[in-house]
């Protein structure tokens, strides 16, 4: 069963470790998981081209190690910036000059000082792996122009003392204790993979006992890179020497170029070598592979459970997205510019056909601040406020609706609960509220039929209340669960309102001088062609209008009358196409009129009694 279950694993998940943290890369999915000063493990997810959809030159042998190398130069280099903004959090507000050079002159401070990191750090790599030991070899009695044996030895030698630089380079820094924590987590790295590959499941316990090396590692690449650039170097040098080099102090920047000339030629050859040892457990190659393994005891360390918990999360997240391309990407919540997290949650959301007004609104109601200060604002929001965003917009990007994650929306001015239980609030439904209370007289009162969350009933009572009119109000469902929580609405508001559990009129005693609702009128089969956020999330009940959507009003049409005083007004929402039909039940009123909402819509019709 455990071979079985081996073969039908993916081999294809590599990583790399990170400020504490680990990422995982699949074919389609790159997954980053930080601990942040709050032991709380933040995860970053990104879909990526499928290997099959990128460019035929691309995926050519030698040409795709050269790829590779650059791509992972580059979103390794990104993926460590982004590791440290969520390790060691900068809640520090931007200074005046940042200010000013950003709003005047559109200057990022920030992303110039990471240009030049990278630039430093390159010129750094230059410097130590290629020019020095050029230098050091230049005190050797060999001649490096030569293209006989002097010249072949000066070329041999230099890339020994390289490969020497290279291991003393990796012994010091494990000497520096923030990069040692690195090699810890390379370690969780390599033995998360390496359970995964033995088909054990990916727990901590199982992870713990796996070997920390591993055949597909860059300490491995890296090694074979060194050994080919000896091969390479010399051999180029000894072609080219004597029509390369002048015999001056010019000849010493010549080799230098020379061999970043040829590094694409290395990172090519060095690629396709790596990837024949990965895939054979032949004892043969074990010569071929030995090094590069023993090497990586440089480069990882044994790693404690929590770091091996955060490579686990990197390498499900990648399992996960890889197998269901339904689940949203994830970002990281780090702090920094309203307007940078903003384009980003805006982006994730154009990606997920959620409008971009939705994340103004998380802004706007996490931050405490009025939705149209939102756009263009740069202040820096913390890492605390961060989080909240990320976590709702993270919620939201499920298909959850988002005043569902909020726990309320504003209805004509007032709070009102929602969850699951009940449908939202939609603007058109103010609409209807508001004719209800222009339709009210001084100690009237007002039947609210599926009442739902409450929200008319406790709008018409405070609207009522606000304009001198004291009214008493009736407010009924079908479901005990939105009863509940219209109670809580109610109470909230200091709506005094009457509530009862009933179906329709089946346990109403009395007359009413306003009825009024919003009764379900979705037709049964559009139910499922309606967005995620509604069909999915928003009670079915409050939904379902019946075969044609209509079921509801023909049986309020059947008793409304009776429930009516004299010259008394029921106000009924109804669904779009609907509204010619419903007025037609009615046949037994004064009059029947049919009213647009703020879309044009035929939207509400008006009986008299």
């Amino acid at each position: 069963m455990k071979e079985n279950m081996q073969k039908d694993r993916p081999y294809s998940i590599g990583g790399q470790a990170v400020m504490e943290g680990v990422m995982m890369r699949g074919k389609t999915v790159m997954a980053t998981a930080v601990r942040d000063p709050e032991g709380v493990i933040q995860i970053e997810s990104e879909r990526l081209t499928p290997p099959e959809k990128k460019s035929k030159f691309s995926r050519l042998p030698f040409v795709r190690g050269v790829v590779n190398f650059v791509r992972s130069l580059i979103d390794g280099n990104r993926i460590l910036m982004r590791s440290a903004d969520v390790a060691m959090p900068d809640d520090e507000q931007p200074t005046k000059a940042e200010k000013w050079l950003q709003e005047k002159h559109g200057v990022d401070l920030g992303g110039i000082f990471n240009f030049i990191a990278v630039l430093l750090g390159v010129v750094l790599a230059v410097a130590i792996f290629i020019a020095l030991p050029q230098f050091i070899t230049g005190f050797l009695p060999f001649d490096k122009t030569s293209t006989g044996v002097d010249g072949l030895w000066f070329n041999l030698i230099e890339g020994g003392i390289r490969l020497l630089v290279f291991i003393a380079y990796i012994l010091i820094i494990s000497l520096i204790p923030s990069l040692k924590r690195v090699f810890m987590y390379h370690g969780a790295e390599h033995k998360t993979i390496s359970c995964y590959e033995k088909g054990d499941e990916l727990t901590i316990e199982n992870v713990r006992g796996c070997t920390r090396v591993h055949d597909r590692c860059g300490t491995t690449f890296l090694f074979l890179v060194m050994i080919v650039s000896i091969l390479v170097f010399s051999l180029a040098n000894l072609v080219v020497a004597q029509w390369l080099y002048t015999g001056t102090r010019l000849d010493g920047v010549l080799r230098v170029a020379f061999k970043l000339l040829l590094l694409p030629v290395v990172a090519g050859v060095s690629y396709e070598i790596l990837r024949l040892l990965s895939k054979t457990k032949n004892k043969i190659f074990w010569i071929f592979k030995a090094p590069g393994l023993l090497l990586q005891r440089l480069t990882t360390r044994e790693p404690d459970d929590k770091m091996i918990e955060c490579a686990i999360v990197a390498f499900k997240t990648v399992l996960e997205m890889e197998q269901d391309p339904s689940i949203p990407e994830r970002t990281f919540a780090t702090a920094g510019k309203m307007s940078v997290l903003l384009k980003s949650v805006k982006k994730r959301f154009a990606v997920a056909n959620i409008e971009e007004d939705e994340a103004e609104w998380i802004f706007a109601l996490t931050l405490n601040i009025p939705k149209s200060a939102v756009t263009g604002d740069e202040r820096i929001v913390k890492l605390a406020q961060a989080k909240q965003i990320i976590k709702i917009a993270d919620e939201r990007l499920t298909g959850r609706p988002l005043w569902y994650i909020i726990g309320d929306t504003d209805f004509c001015g007032y709070k009102i609960k929602v969850d699951e239980r009940v449908l939202i609030p939609r603007p058109e439904t103010e609409e209807l509220a508001m004719m209800a209370v222009a339709s009210l007289e001084e100690g009237q009162s007002v039947l609210d039929l599926c009442t739902g969350s409450g929200a008319i009933a406790v709008a018409v009572y405070k609207e009522s209340e606000k304009r001198g009119k004291k009214v008493q109000v009736t407010a009924v469902d079908i479901s005990e669960d939105a009863l509940t929580l219209a109670k809580e609405n109610a109470e909230q508001n200091g709506a005094d309102i009457r509530f009862l559990q009933s179906d329709l009129f089946t346990r109403i005693r009395g007359r009413f001088d306003v009825i009024v609702s919003n009764p379900p009128y979705i037709p049964r089969a559009e139910i499922e062609t309606l967005q995620r956020e509604v069909k999915d999330f928003e009670p079915r009940l409050a939904l379902d209008g019946g075969a044609d959507g209509l079921d509801i009003y023909r049986k309020i049409a059947e008793d409304a009358f009776k429930y009516l005083n004299r010259g008394g007004m029921l106000l009924l929402e109804v669904g779009e196409g609907e509204a010619e039909k419903v007025s037609k039940m009615f046949k037994g009123s004064a009059y029947t009129i049919i009213v647009k909402d703020f879309n044009g819509v035929d939207r509400y019709v008006k009986i008299m009694s």
